[in-house]
């Protein structure tokens, strides 16, 4: 099928963006203006004025092969007009163990955003499980931290009167068309556990990898995109208004998600239901924000509804932003068979056998892509 795909390279007042320089001076901010107004909606606080952090827990597990943390992230609606409150976010933290060398060694680290896995864990159970297989990360030297989204945001349409939405949102008007969604809102969450990463003495906070499965997926892009801190950005599966082309894209299309979520994205992005070829933006130019830092994009094969191939067609799109940084991409790779991932400089993509979810053999083409870059 032929695609109109907006141009990436083309300024809003019609001019080539043609050196790293004016990408990220010039065309990389019109693209983040143009999704907040019309997909994912503005954040309208970033670090609260009031936020600690205070380590609930610490000890040692997986028979003294690491130290597991357990932390939580307080603060308090601040700005004028909000209803205000006081929010809290748990952050569950895993670092191997102290090596006994000399100088205190720092990992390197991925942020996962949970849906409810972590908090069905009960207390004294193993964390370690497929869709965050601990101790696979550990033992591949990598610490990894997951937040809880419903602390964040609780996943239901309740007209944005809880969670974050309820301690920052202005209560004397009605929400403008491009207040921010949940998506957004999860997306902020991820930015405040890198607030608190930033002061583990434990973590290389510049080598922080943010991670997302399906919506979490959609969320990480969004995060990673807003808050150049995350080092390399990890999209799973993430499909529609996620690592997915729109125009043209089978399975789940923008009119579908929004009626299925219509918390999700800002009211804005309701005028582009079956209108897709409208949106002044497409996802490739989302993942071209990533650039030049790590961008991993992975699919499945029998998740139709996602499109794996607007997935990659997506990250091939995305190519000439990392050529002004001078690093190559996936854009002249075909699209590959199952389980045989594809690496440029700063670009990875596998699809694997199997449905819709994250697993251990996900996991594992990640922190092969990630060794030797993270």
């Amino acid at each position: 099928m032929e695609r109109s795909i907006p141009q990436l390279l083309v300024s809003l007042d019609g001019n080539e963006i043609d050196s790293a320089g004016e990408w990220m001076e010039r065309r990389r901010p019109e693209l983040l203006e143009l999704f907040a107004e019309h997909v994912y909606g503005r954040q309208p606080v970033s670090r609260p004025q009031w936020m600690i952090f205070a380590v609930a827990a610490q000890e040692p597990c997986f028979n003294g092969r690491a130290v597991r943390k357990k932390i939580d992230i307080h603060f308090v609606g601040d700005g004028e007009g909000e209803s205000g409150g006081q929010g809290r976010i748990r952050l569950t933290l895993y670092v191997p163990a102290d090596t006994g060398e000399a100088e205190k060694k720092r990992w390197p680290a991925f942020l996962l955003l949970d849906h409810g896995r972590l908090s069905a864990v009960r207390e004294g159970e193993s964390p370690s499980t497929p869709f965050w297989p601990v101790e696979q990360i550990i033992d591949s030297g990598y610490g990894t931290a997951m937040i809880a989204a419903e602390d964040i945001d609780p996943d239901e349409h309740d007209g944005f009167r809880n969670g974050v939405h309820g301690l920052f949102d202005p209560n004397d008007r009605p929400r403008d068309g491009d207040a921010w969604g949940t998506i957004s809102a999860w997306a902020w969450g991820l930015s405040r556990a890198m607030d608190y990463l930033e002061t583990d003495p434990d973590v290389d906070s510049a080598r922080v990898a943010v991670i997302g499965h399906s919506r979490g997926g959609k969320t990480a892009l969004w995060a990673g995109a807003l808050d150049e801190r995350f080092a390399m950005v990890v999209s799973n599966e993430s499909g529609c208004t996620g690592a997915a082309i729109s125009r043209g894209k089978a399975g789940e299309r923008v009119h579908q998600i929004n009626t299925a979520f219509p918390h999700w994205f800002a009211d804005n992005y309701k005028r582009y239901n079956e209108r897709e070829e409208e949106l002044p933006v497409d996802q490739h130019m989302l993942l071209a924000m990533i650039a030049p830092r790590l961008l991993y994009v992975s699919s499945a094969a029998e998740d139709e509804w996602a499109d794996p191939a607007s997935e990659y067609l997506s990250l091939q799109l995305a190519e000439p932003a990392y050529r002004l940084h001078g690093l190559g991409g996936l854009a002249a790779a075909p699209f590959p068979e199952l389980d045989t991932p594809l690496h440029a400089e700063r670009c990875g993509y596998h699809i694997r056998a199997g449905r819709h979810d994250l697993n251990e053999v996900d996991w594992t083409y990640v922190l092969a892509f990630a060794e030797g870059r993270l």
